[in-house]
């Protein structure tokens, strides 16, 4: 999964903790890169109680892992993130279609597929 501001790979981790962070944006998990963790302006979601970014989405929930608040994603309806203008279309690279094309060009990589 790319960084979703720059667009970044990981690369094979060194040993130790990795220095990319997971965050929520528009109630989707993303990966933040080191390089755009300095930008203040990430546009990600905050938690309701106490305004933290350290949120995790998994299975429908979104978990606060600052004050423990677990809710219910909203199936469909992208949260709008505190500061953003409002707008789907500012919402950056995302779409299925893309990540099936990148592992269909995987795996034909890898099997030896023209």
């Amino acid at each position: 999964m790319p960084c979703y501001r720059c667009g970044a790979r990981q690369i094979d981790p060194v040993r130790g903790a990795s220095p990319w962070k997971r965050a929520v944006r528009r109630e989707a998990q993303v990966l933040v890169c080191p390089d755009c963790q300095r930008v203040h302006d990430l546009d990600l979601d905050t938690c309701a109680s106490c305004g933290s970014i350290a949120l995790i989405c998994r299975l429908g929930e979104i978990e606060c892992r600052s004050c423990g608040e677990i809710r219910l994603a909203r199936a469909g309806e992208p949260l709008v993130a505190a500061g953003s203008s409002g707008s789907p279309a500012s919402a950056g690279p995302s779409g299925s279609s893309g990540l099936a094309a990148e592992v269909e060009a995987a795996l034909s990589r890898v099997l030896g597929r023209p």
